[in-house]
């Protein structure tokens, strides 16, 4: 069985890793390459300007409101995510009550319903999510506020996207509401896995919900919640958070940059401002802010493995 173990491994990775390395880690180095040019993105011309680029980035004050704002979304979006997700899968599986001749471990009543309506944004692209909801936060038009004066809160006319104080927040909730239903589904499946003997034999200890999430649930799906957590702070630093501040902000980026993000800002300065050498500069931060975000995540959330 042993023989021609490696030529067998080498054989089926080398197309999948030749494919990676031409199409993810070569464009990584093209961009570190050409953030030390000044490279406009249109000729074929340009010469090395050193450190240049990254100067200019250190003292542009919009570079550092948009990494102020992505690393809220990357700090603040998995916790709300990630908790809102592994309440509604544990009250879906696990957190209903005994019924007659039923089974001891169940979810709550129409536990199915719930599941389809938690997935339901994952059927929508982005875009149309992120339209839905510019439209919803509309102050004169739009849903939200309609419902305010429906009850009566006529005074309570938030400018939502239009409120630099607002803006980012708002924002921010559509994420979180587009994203927390594949979570739900993720965690769903982890739990699903975990034996009923396990919650049976807390229930006899005396342990309660709370008892029961914090002590047999969670670490037994630990790895599963750590592995989502990387996930949700890739989604904040990338193409989920360009989406939704692109197509429901205005500028895009605004008001007064209280929502520009580091992916919209390269994204600007690439196509917009024609300053591509500028935009992988700012690329290779990002990057880093990534790569630092998942090492510190895969730190900090390690722990012995709980087999069962």
């Amino acid at each position: 069985m042993q023989h021609g173990k490696y030529r067998f491994i080498v054989g089926f990775l080398a197309l999948p890793l030749g494919l990676y390395a031409l199409f993810v880690v070569w464009p990584f180095i093209q961009s570190i390459y050409y953030s030390f040019t000044d490279w406009t993105g249109l000729s074929p011309e340009f010469k090395m300007v050193g450190f240049d680029n990254y100067s200019r980035m250190l003292d542009d004050d919009i570079f550092w409101k948009s990494l102020q704002h992505s690393l809220l979304f990357a700090l603040l979006l998995p916790v709300v995510t990630i908790g809102l997700a592994l309440f509604f899968a544990f009250m879906i599986n696990v957190g209903g009550r005994k019924r007659k001749n039923g089974p001891v471990i169940t979810g709550v009543r129409g536990s199915g319903f719930y599941k389809i309506v938690y997935f339901f944004p994952q059927v929508l692209s982005i875009a149309i999510v992120a339209l839905l909801f510019a439209f919803a936060y509309n102050p004169d038009s739009g849903a939200i506020n309609s419902l305010l004066r429906g009850i009566g809160l006529d005074d309570v006319q938030p400018l939502w996207l239009g409120d630099p104080d607002l803006a980012l927040w708002a924002v921010m909730a559509v994420l979180v509401w587009s994203t927390v239903g594949f979570f739900v589904v993720l965690f769903s499946a982890g739990m699903a896995s975990i034996p009923a003997e396990m919650y049976e034999a807390a229930l006899l200890d005396g342990a309660n919900r709370v008892t029961t999430f914090f002590r047999v649930t969670l670490p037994l799906l630990w790895d599963t919640v750590q592995s989502g957590w990387v996930y949700m702070g890739i989604l904040a630093l990338g193409a989920e958070s360009f989406a939704v501040v692109q197509i429901m902000t205005t500028g895009p980026g605004g008001p007064d940059y209280s929502t520009t993000v580091m992916v919209l800002y390269v994204y600007q300065k690439a196509f917009r401002d024609g300053q591509a050498a500028y935009a992988t500069t700012i690329g290779v931060a990002l990057l880093v802010v990534t790569l630092a975000f998942a090492a510190v995540v895969m730190r900090l959330g390690r722990r012995e493995r709980l087999e069962y």
